[in-house]
């Protein structure tokens, strides 16, 4: 997660959204004068139909005197005093259960929507909750029988407005249920709502017996964590350009009819980007850069954790988010048909709702002194750089986390999690205070809210859930608050984690900058300086040049600095400090000798990630040379700049695809390349230009290893990150020779010379001369791959 883009949405965004667009985020009137048991007119303009009651409220969006009076209607359901578990709408006993907790609000409402009255503004039916026979706790329930059909549901809490005591109830909003299973709001993605309305009335949809899918036998791949090559791909993003050619572009039935390139680039693995109900119109401005309007594209910024993102679905809103859900569905269950397992990109740090000026959505009507950090006087604790912080450890928090990655596991199927801002959900609730505990503080104590934790109770929760323990997790071990766990984040010997420091170090060394050789071998070993001691393995770290956010791989050997003029922040947003080389010359505009090299360091950059002990991920597009333009911040991008182009993809100047076919392919038929534990000496010897002497000095820019493998026999792989040429020594290996493999200082299709190539045996007797005296020559910025093969001179 970019840690400087989710500061625009209130920072800037109130000065570039026009005001018709801000008003939903105004803050709330000291004055409320509706009540729970009379029609309501909200600041959406959403009119409540009570029983016998007439409109009122306070005036918003729009006049409340513009409510609807209406005469009493016959009951359409049958209404029972319910159960306080499970949390959500649950069908049970021929009708549905709806439980919600909300532990400081006074009285609480059903509220009951059609479809077409959630597009009309209007509520179908109220039902008023009795604390007496609907409340157990700090839990509201109540049981319903009836037709549900095309009927969606929300609730109205009422109680204190008092910021300062981190209380927000507003009767005049209609809220979201944190435990909805899919929210309803708009169809179309970037499509405005009523009346150009960025935020309009949301609702959830009520579950029916109907809600079947087929999953004709699916079952999880439980791939070994070790033989994993992870793909990060944006759901929409990777299907919207018309060159996909895709019946449903920009959906999870593109990502389906697209499923056979990650098999070809021998991916095994696929992270989704954010998949959970977002709001893209979230800071929606018209960006004068480019012409368009800029949206929340990346989806860093959750609305409802349950719901699928029901924009990413060719069926939007049919069937009131059934269909988005299946085919949800069906995308996980057609990428295990090809063996590829699917991983979701969560958001657990912080909500869409943002600070005390952002929208009420949910948990923040709900009860947001229990759902958000907060500080002793109301104001919300900013780890995640998004306005709040959810209060993740504590046990109401924790308990919701639990159940919706239960949900995703064994409803949708989901294989694995990787955790935006991972290090938010170590941090102490606003709970965690002596004082709160025993009445008062002791001596010396300073945990409060917002500390670290050395044993998080839900990292501990999520770590030994019976659930969960059979899926991979995965930490982005950081947050904006300067918490950095990478190496160090509490983990049960379960848990991966973004390994930041492989990509910085990969970066510098790559790039030739000196005192970076024995920090790339450690690199190379899958960083036990990190992970060893705490006694995790290699796949503890998930190694990464390139993701979402930063430069792409063909930006980050193009550009030494962002351009990120398009996002038109002025070029202030994103981060500076890239460790990228221009090779010469900036721009994608430059000398063909300067090409070349760019293309030879992107290969050195794939070669580095495939050879690497841990799980490599591929970043979407870097197959092919995907370019942002320099742009390092594309959250708010719906074009071009972030859509994957299939037609270069397809060009003849995407070679570099072959090339990274080929590496995949390589390392997985390699035992060696994926091991279990570290490598030792009996397995790995290091070399420099000469065997057996490796140069771990400050000005060395040379690394080589020999490694020992069961499939191969052996493999030698060097990197020579210099600017000048050097013929290196080989190991002496009576009765073997090498033969070149790899080498990404030769042009395609000579830069990996596979079998299938037809000039192979032309091309390695080209370097007969060097490898009869067990000499090679490598050229500056390369790296190769060399296997060990019978003499039959010998």
């Amino acid at each position: 997660m970019d840690l400087t883009r989710c500061t625009f949405c209130f920072q800037y965004a109130p000065k570039l959204i026009p005001a018709t667009l801000r008003r939903q985020t105004t803050p709330k009137p000291n004055s409320r004068t509706v009540s729970n048991n009379h029609a309501t007119t909200s600041t959406i303009r959403m009119v409540v139909k009570a029983r016998g009651g007439r409109g009122g409220g306070r005036r918003g969006a729009a006049d409340a005197d513009t409510a609807v009076v209406e005469k009493p209607k016959k009951k359409r359901f049958q209404v029972s005093e319910g159960h306080p578990a499970p949390f959500g709408a649950t069908l049970r006993d021929g009708g549905v259960n709806f439980a919600i907790y909300s532990a400081n609000a006074v009285s609480a409402t059903l509220c009951l929507i059609t479809l077409s009255d959630l597009q009309q503004n209007r509520v179908t039916e109220q039902i008023s909750l009795d604390p007496l026979t609907n409340k157990i706790g700090d839990v509201w329930h109540v049981f319903l029988r009836g037709d549900f059909k095309d009927m969606l549901y929300g609730y109205i809490f009422d109680g204190k407005f008092s910021p300062k005591k981190g209380h927000y109830y507003d009767s005049s909003k209609i809220l979201l249920d944190p435990y909805a299973k899919a929210v309803i709001s708009r169809g179309e993605f970037g499509a405005l709502g009523p009346e150009d309305n960025c935020w309009p009335q949301m609702a959830c949809m009520v579950p029916t017996s109907e809600d079947e899918f087929d999953w004709e036998g699916d079952l999880p791949l439980r791939y070994s964590q070790r033989d994993l090559i992870i793909y990060e791909m944006h759901v929409r993003g990777f299907t919207r350009h018309e060159s996909s050619r895709t019946e449903f572009p920009g959906t999870y039935h593109g990502v389906v009819e697209k499923l056979d390139h990650l098999k070809e680039l021998g991916v095994n693995c696929i992270e989704l980007m954010p998949c959970h109900e977002f709001n893209e119109l979230e800071y929606y401005s018209y960006n004068s850069v480019l012409g368009d309007y800029k949206l929340n594209f990346w989806g860093y910024s959750t609305v409802n954790y349950f719901s699928p993102m029901i924009r990413y679905s060719s069926s939007g809103m049919c069937n009131c988010g059934r269909d988005a859900i299946n085919e949800f569905k069906y995308l996980v269950k057609e990428a295990h048909k090809r063996g590829i397992e699917v991983f979701m990109d969560v958001v657990f740090n912080h909500t869409a709702e943002g600070n005390e000026n952002g929208p009420i959505l949910s948990f923040r009507g709900v009860d947001n002194s229990v759902y958000y950090m907060l500080a002793p006087k109301g104001e919300y604790y900013n780890y995640s750089g998004c306005g709040n912080t959810f209060n993740c450890n504590h046990p109401v928090v924790r308990q919701f986390i639990l159940d919706c990655l239960r949900y995703w596991v064994t409803e949708m199927h989901v294989d694995g999690f990787r955790f935006d801002l991972a290090s938010i959900m170590t941090r102490s609730s606003s709970l965690w205070d002596l004082v709160n505990v025993f009445g008062n503080p002791l001596e010396g104590d300073l945990i409060t809210t917002g500390t670290p934790l050395n044993s998080p109770p839900l990292i501990d929760m999520m770590s030994n859930d019976p659930v969960l323990r059979g899926v991979k997790l995965i930490a982005e071990a950081w947050d904006t608050g300067g918490l950095y766990q990478v190496g160090s984040f509490p983990h049960w010997g379960i848990w991966s984690e973004w390994n930041g420091k492989y990509r910085d170090i990969v970066r510098q060394f790559i790039k030739g900058t000196d005192g970076f050789s024995g920090a790339f071998a450690e690199c190379l070993c899958g960083s036990p300086n990190l992970y060893q001691e705490g006694g995790r393995k290699p796949w503890n770290s998930i190694n990464f040049v390139c993701a979402h956010d930063g430069f792409s791989l063909a930006d980050l050997v193009t550009y030494n600095n962002k351009h990120n003029l398009a996002n038109g922040e002025d070029n202030n947003d994103g981060e500076s400090h890239n460790n990228s080389w221009n090779c010469g010359q900036e721009g994608e505009f430059a000398r063909i000798s300067v090409k070349k090299l760019r293309k030879r360091q992107m290969r050195n950059f794939f070669l580095c990630l495939m050879v690497s002990q841990g799980i490599p991920m591929i970043c979407m597009g870097d197959e092919y040379g995907h370019t942002k333009g320099g742009n390092n911040n594309t959250y708010c991008h719906d074009n071009y700049i972030n859509y994957f182009r299939w037609d270069k993809k397809k060009e003849s100047s995407s070679d570099f695809f072959r090339f990274c076919c080929l590496m995949t392919n390589f390392r997985r038929e390699c035992e060696s390349l994926g091991l279990n534990d570290f490598p030792t000496a009996e397995r790995l010897q290091w070399h420099g230009h000469t065997p057996g002497m490796p140069d771990w000095s400050d000005k060395s820019r040379f690394v080589a290893f020999t490694l020992i493998d069961s499939v191969k026999g052996e493999i030698y792989v060097a990197f020579n990150t210099s600017y000048l040429p050097v013929t290196i020594t080989l190991p002496e290996r009576p009765g073997y020779r090498w033969e070149p493999l790899v080498d990404t200082s030769k042009p395609a299709p000579f830069d990996f010379l596979s079998n299938e190539l037809k000039e192979r045996d032309i091309a390695i007797k080209q370097y007969a001369q060097f490898l009869d005296v067990n000499l090679y020559p490598m050229l500056s910025y390369s790296s190769i791959i060399l296997l060990l093969s019978p003499d039959e001179n010998a």
